[in-house]
């Protein structure tokens, strides 16, 4: 059952313990809930099973030629394909949502996820993983129809709730993932034993955990197909939506008022509103949160993509050599304490201190997570890989927490700037394409600055100045936010 929702005519998040309008906490609607808790497990599953063994995916193709210095930059190249079609796609699927409904898209992406999975496992060439990823990220906008959805079923005073939960199916996504990728690749090499004898996984030594992966996405799929209610009330055919020219229509001139609502005074309970084009959604709260959203998403997927390269780099050349399974087991590490916390403490840090300070000491931490990089590494120098180092890297990745803690907090943002409800999915997706943007030029901008700077005569440091300077960044727009999101 999804529950009444406050009308146009109200801010569309106000505090909860506001003097002004004091209410009581809706219930969760765990009937749907729980659902939606099911479905952020794809993306990060399948994001997290191939992180772990992607610099030695990369090595094994031979597009390095064994150039060690060169694998963060492929590995960068890798992760922003998939980055770069979701960009030019996640508006008009979320926007399409608003219109045939947010089912058929998630299904539709749970699709893309699964079969992307399967197929990069069976890819040899470089070209192959590439052409993997810019199909999964062309058709993937679960993260966009999942925020959408949330909003969907939760109001102003249990959405802070609903997303301290977000981190259960996250935390298990990015244990088991890690897990998955770390330990059963190569497992004819790893599992003789067991796997010696197949000549498949011999061929194609990273098919198991991408077949494990993408098994449990199909099972994800077939319970969203049968449990999954629509939260879209009035939906338009898809044909009708072709007809109507839909894509030049995001591009017209809005023939309405800026808010696109009719309210009828007789009866105030009764407000009728259309998803408005583009043009419309550009206010200038939409564009204060997404000036936000790019520079915390650009921040998180470049410190995102430099970690595993840094873990597997060589100590000489400025990591840690780790193995596949040691980075596997570090990052599902991180992932549980980041769950934990999350679900421990983010609504009562939202009641305490609101979203905006979260959100502000979040990318802050930002600050002494790169710093620890080259500390990192002058220890493994110095000590080798002893107590010190470890402990660095746990204080690496406990602070991770309060950068991850920024996400639900810039939701709420979102979710308030949205000009009316009927143009939710929408609004999230121009958020969306700001943050792939951020993911388009952190990966491949941060690896190929971090490959740059293992290489003789060039300054070491650079990655981390460039870290830095991104932070700062990030900071300069989140002061630009209101103190509270209905502000």
């Amino acid at each position: 059952m999804i529950p009444p929702q406050d009308d146009e005519e109200t801010p569309f998040l106000q505090r909860p313990d506001s003097p002004e309008q004091p209410k009581a906490k809706t219930p969760l609607p765990w009937d749907q809930f729980w659902l939606l808790l099911l479905l952020e497990i794809p993306d990060f599953l399948s994001a997290r099973t191939l992180a772990p063994f992607i610099p030695q995916l990369i090595r094994d193709i031979g597009v390095t030629h064994g150039d060690e210095s060169q694998v963060g930059y492929y590995v960068g190249i890798l992760g922003s394909s998939s980055s770069a079609a979701h960009t030019l796609t996640i508006f008009h699927w979320s926007r399409l949502s608003d219109h045939i409904g947010r089912k058929p898209v998630m299904l539709t992406a749970l699709s893309a996820i699964s079969v992307s999975m399967f197929s990069f496992g069976l890819s040899k060439t470089f070209l192959g993983l590439v052409a993997n990823r810019v199909i999964c990220g062309a058709f993937d906008s679960s993260g966009a129809v999942l925020k959408t959805l949330v909003m969907d079923i939760t109001d102003t005073t249990n959405m802070p709730k609903a997303y301290g939960y977000t981190p259960i199916p996250v935390m298990i996504a990015t244990t088991v993932g890690p897990l998955i990728g770390g330990l059963l690749s190569q497992p004819a090499d790893r599992f003789p034993n067991i796997f010696g004898r197949s000549e498949l996984l011999k061929t194609y030594p990273y098919l198991l955990p991408c077949s494990i992966s993408a098994f449990f996405i199909s099972i994800i799929w077939l319970v969203a197909y049968i449990c999954l209610k629509e939260s879209v009330s009035t939906r338009t055919p898809l044909w009708e939506l072709i007809k109507g020219g839909f894509f030049g229509q995001s591009r017209s001139k809005p023939r309405q008022s800026s808010c696109n609502v009719t309210f009828d005074p007789a009866n105030p309970g009764e407000v009728q509103s259309k998803p408005l084009p583009l043009r419309a959604l550009l206010t200038s709260k939409v564009l204060s949160v997404t000036a936000s959203y790019t520079t915390m998403g650009l921040f998180h997927m470049a410190f995102s993509s430099v970690l595993p390269v840094f873990y597997a780099t060589p100590i000489e050349l400025g990591g840690l050599s780790l193995d596949p399974p040691r980075i596997g087991a570090l990052l599902a590490a991180s992932g549980i304490i980041q769950g934990i916390f999350q679900l421990l403490f983010y609504a009562r840090l939202h009641d305490r201190f609101g979203a905006r300070a979260i959100y502000i000491t979040g990318i802050s931490s930002g600050i002494p997570i790169v710093i620890l990089f080259p500390v990192i590494n002058a220890l493994a120098r110095a000590y080798g890989i002893g107590m010190a180092v470890w402990l660095c890297v746990a204080v690496q990745l406990t602070l991770k927490t309060s950068l991850i803690m920024c996400f639900p907090s810039m939701i709420l943002f979102i979710r308030a700037a949205a000009p009316n409800r009927a143009s939710l999915g929408a609004t999230t997706g121009i958020a969306q394409v700001a943050l792939a943007v951020g993911r388009i030029v952190g990966p491949a901008s941060a690896a190929s600055i971090f490959s740059y700077s293992l290489q003789e005569g060039h300054d070491a440091w650079l990655i981390y100045y460039f870290l830095i300077a991104i932070v700062f960044l990030a900071v300069g727009t989140a002061l630009l936010l209101p103190r509270y999101p209905n502000v």
